[in-house]
C-alpha cells in the first residue's frame, strides 16, 4: 500500500514538475537555472492563485473577528462548554471557518515536498544543468544571502497577516493567543533561515520567489 502511494507520488506530482523545469530550462531563452526554477514557481503560484486567494481571504475574515471572539472569551472564561458553543455559534453566523485558512496550505503542502525532492534529487541525477544562477550563484548548494533574504521577506510577509489595530492590541496585549501571535511572527523567519542554510539554494529561491507572489497577492487583496 505505501508502495502505491509513492508510486503515485511520482507520476501525479514528481516526474511531471521535474519535466516542467527541465523543459522550462531549455527552452528559455538564456539556460539558467534560476530563472527556471523562478518560472516555475511562478506557474504553480498561478495554477493555485485561487486557492491562495481563498486562504487569504479566510485569514482576513478571522482577524476581522478577533475583537468578537475576544469578546466571547472573556464573557464566558469560567465556562469553557459555553464559550465553545458560543464560538462555533459566532463562526457559522459570521460565515467564518477558522480552519479555512490553513486548508489550501495542506492541499499545496504535497507539491512543496515534490518540489523539494526535484530540487535535491532530481536535478542531481541530470547532466547537461548548470545549477548557477546568474551566473554566480550555486543552487546546488546552500547560500546564506538567499536563506537571509528569504527570512527577511518571510517576517515582512507575516507582519502584514498580523492585525493593526492598536486598541485590540493594546486590550489583548496579555492574551496567550496575542502573545503566541507575537513570538510566530519572529519565529518563521529565524525557524526558515535555519532551515534554509542546510538546504540547495534552490529551494530558497523557490521559497523567496513564492514569498514575493503571496506578497504581491496579499496586497491586491488587503487593498479592494
Amino acid at each position: 500500500m505505501f508502495e502505491f502511494f509513492i508510486n503515485a507520488f511520482n507520476l501525479v506530482l514528481y516526474q511531471p514538475l521535474l519535466s516542467a523545469l527541465l523543459i522550462i530550462y531549455r527552452y528559455l531563452p538564456i539556460q539558467d537555472f534560476g530563472l527556471a526554477v523562478i518560472v516555475l514557481t511562478i506557474i504553480t503560484k498561478l495554477i493555485f492563485y485561487p486557492l491562495g486567494t481563498k486562504g487569504i481571504k479566510a485569514q482576513k475574515a478571522l482577524q476581522d473577528l478577533q475583537p468578537k471572539i475576544k469578546e466571547v472569551q472573556d464573557k464566558f472564561k469560567n465556562d469553557k462548554t459555553r464559550q465553545a458553543k458560543e464560538m462555533m455559534e459566532l463562526y457559522k453566523r459570521e460565515g467564518v471557518s477558522p480552519l479555512s485558512g490553513c486548508l489550501p496550505l495542506l492541499i499545496q503542502f504535497p507539491i512543496l515536498i515534490a518540489l523539494y525532492r526535484v530540487f535535491w534529487k532530481g536535478i542531481a541525477e541530470q547532466s547537461g544543468i548548470n545549477h548557477f544562477f546568474l551566473g554566480f550563484v550555486d543552487l546546488s548548494i546552500p547560500s546564506w544571502p538567499l536563506a537571509l533574504a528569504t527570512g527577511v521577506l518571510q517576517y515582512i510577509q507575516t507582519r502584514m497577516s498580523v492585525p493593526k489595530n492598536k486598541a485590540q492590541d493594546q486590550g489583548a496585549k496579555n492574551d496567550f493567543s496575542n502573545v503566541l501571535q507575537k513570538q510566530m511572527l519572529y519565529f518563521f523567519p529565524v525557524f526558515t533561515v535555519i532551515i534554509l542554510l542546510r538546504l540547495p539554494s534552490a529551494l530558497a529561491l523557490y521559497w523567496l520567489t513564492t514569498i514575493i507572489f503571496t506578497i504581491f497577492q496579499q496586497w491586491l487583496i488587503y487593498k479592494r
